[in-house]
């Protein structure tokens, strides 16, 4: 889905709705982790593993073990970054959620993605439609934004006309849920 499109949503969903919601849910931003630090990231390191490895670390896989591993934005992993993996087996059950606001087939074919990292990725893929796909929603979001943040500051709730709901149903909302 596009940015702002609530694909974490989704993903906190789908864990709270599973066999797996009194689990953990470890959330790990692929684009945010520079690709020499990937990897320990994931999958953790030893004391003295590098120069500032001074304690052992358990890595987002481990932290999620019984539940889910959310990784945000995986088409903006570097390709070093992609092809990384522990050199010690650990058992862990985890289910993997990865998120992306990139086409992953456009980005195979342009040699960005790796393949097989797709094939073990997109098992079910689910696609989050933009906002501008679903405008009749708006005036439900709205009201539930409205009450949100007015429960928030402890104020009565705001009423928005019926003009400027259907106004808002026109524009095109290129940051989607997040911009409204």
């Amino acid at each position: 889905g596009e940015n702002g499109t609530g694909k974490e949503l989704v993903a906190r969903w789908l864990h709270a709705k599973s066999n797996r919601a009194a689990a953990p849910f470890v959330e790990v931003n692929c684009a945010a982790i520079p690709s020499e630090l990937i990897e320990s990231e994931l999958f953790g390191h030893e004391r003295g593993a590098f120069t500032s490895a001074i304690k052992q670390r358990r890595g987002k896989f481990e932290q999620a073990d019984g539940g889910t591993l959310f990784m945000d934005e995986i088409g903006d992993m570097s390709l070093a970054a992609q092809a990384k993996g522990s050199d010690k087996d650990i058992d862990v059950d985890v289910r993997v959620i990865a998120a992306t606001n990139k086409n992953l087939r456009e980005e195979i074919r342009k040699g960005n993605f790796r393949e097989d990292l797709y094939h073990r990725i997109g098992v079910v893929v689910v696609r989050v439609p933009a906002l501008r796909e679903h405008a009749q929603d708006i005036p439900l979001l709205v009201d539930h934004f409205i009450r949100t943040i007015c429960a928030e500051y402890h104020i009565p709730a705001k009423r928005i006309e019926d003009e400027a709901l259907a106004e808002l149903q026109t524009m095109p909302w290129s940051g989607n849920i997040r911009e409204l």
